[in-house]
């Protein structure tokens, strides 16, 4: 084969530090859109973003040359510092971890709408346990201790 062809597409989790109900209605949308533009900056392409007070999720397709743990480290590094900077949240910070989930392109359409439905999700489930959902969903072995 003379070319390269990929889709690699992450479906990604993460919460604030502490799970600190932080991220304020008020300017919510404002930091889903500077995630988005901190994704294309790192030569991404944000497809989706969402999230509530104390977490966000993040539908991201990534090139070959990226390496997630870089991406995510320069993610939380820029957004911690625009929401303590430009919003003026002091303290602001995230939690160490992340989730990160490949996805189908086949399934693209329907992780877009469960990242813009987050609101309504979490009237009725914590994060806590929406991530234990995803993780076995997906088979990922963890310890419980390591969730909060």
């Amino acid at each position: 084969m003379s070319s390269t062809y990929l889709s690699l597409h992450y479906h990604i989790a993460f919460s604030t530090k502490d799970r600190k109900r932080l991220i304020a209605p008020s300017w919510r949308s404002r930091f889903h859109e500077y995630l988005g533009g901190t994704i294309r900056g790192l030569d991404g392409y944000p497809e989706g973003v969402g999230g509530v007070d104390d977490h966000v999720h993040l539908l991201v397709g990534l090139k070959s040359t990226h390496r997630l743990s870089d991406v995510m480290r320069e993610l939380k590094k820029a957004s911690s510092a625009w929401v303590q900077e430009d919003v003026g949240v002091s303290g602001f910070g995230w939690q160490e971890g992340y989730a990160a989930f490949t996805v189908s392109a086949t399934v693209l359409d329907v992780v877009k709408n469960y990242i813009s439905r987050q609101e309504e999700h979490h009237r009725t489930k914590s994060f806590r346990e929406e991530l234990v959902g995803m993780l076995k969903k997906a088979g990922i072995e963890f310890d419980p201790k390591y969730l909060d």
